[in-house]
């Protein structure tokens, strides 16, 4: 790959590897693995994310398990705030709240520290992947049942073809990497 420089957001699609029938037939994976083993490409989505949200007086960053925990982590810290981990239900250890959500293929849960957002907390929620919405939408749900402002979602890829912002509107969505078709 060439200089950092020279890579664009759109660039970053090439270092996605598409892994057909996983997790279950009929579903076209997007491997991040592959964007995340280069240094060029993983610091250019980091950055990227991280010049779009600089100054917009952000308090925390929260991620959904686990490649959300990837960017949402490495964000934070380049934005100078704390970062909420949202877990899959039996993982988190302090009382707790949970949120049931349906997935593109099948159904969830995630759960969050009851105390790891305050009343008035300007909250970025970060993932790997907009899909369906579902999973995205329930941490909103929880970190604004905790009392938090959800002020904007952020995602390395967006599969624009199953429309998970319909689901979200209200909600400002940034996408690095967007998909019009499978």
């Amino acid at each position: 790959m060439g200089a950092l420089r020279d890579m664009n957001s759109e660039k970053l699609r090439d270092f996605i590897r598409d892994v057909p029938d996983f997790p279950k037939k009929g579903i076209v994976f997007k491997d991040i693995t592959t964007l995340l083993k280069d240094p060029q490409a993983f610091r250019h989505a980091i950055d990227t994310l991280a010049a779009r949200y600089k100054g917009k007086g952000i308090d925390v960053v929260a991620s959904v398990e686990s490649r959300g925990f990837i960017f949402g982590a490495v964000l934070a810290h380049q934005l100078g705030t704390g970062f909420v981990p949202l877990r899959k239900p039996g993982k988190l250890p302090w009382k707790k709240v949970r949120m049931d959500y349906e997935l593109e293929y099948g159904t969830d849960a995630i759960e969050i520290h009851e105390d790891a957002v305050k009343k008035g907390d300007k909250v970025l929620l970060v993932d790997d992947l907009l899909a369906t919405g579902g999973t995205i939408k329930a941490a909103a749900g929880l970190v604004e049942k905790l009392g938090g402002r959800v002020v904007g979602m952020a995602f390395l890829i967006e599969l624009d073809y199953l429309k998970g912002r319909e689901k979200l509107k209200g909600y400002e969505i940034y996408s690095l990497i967007n998909y019009g078709k499978e």
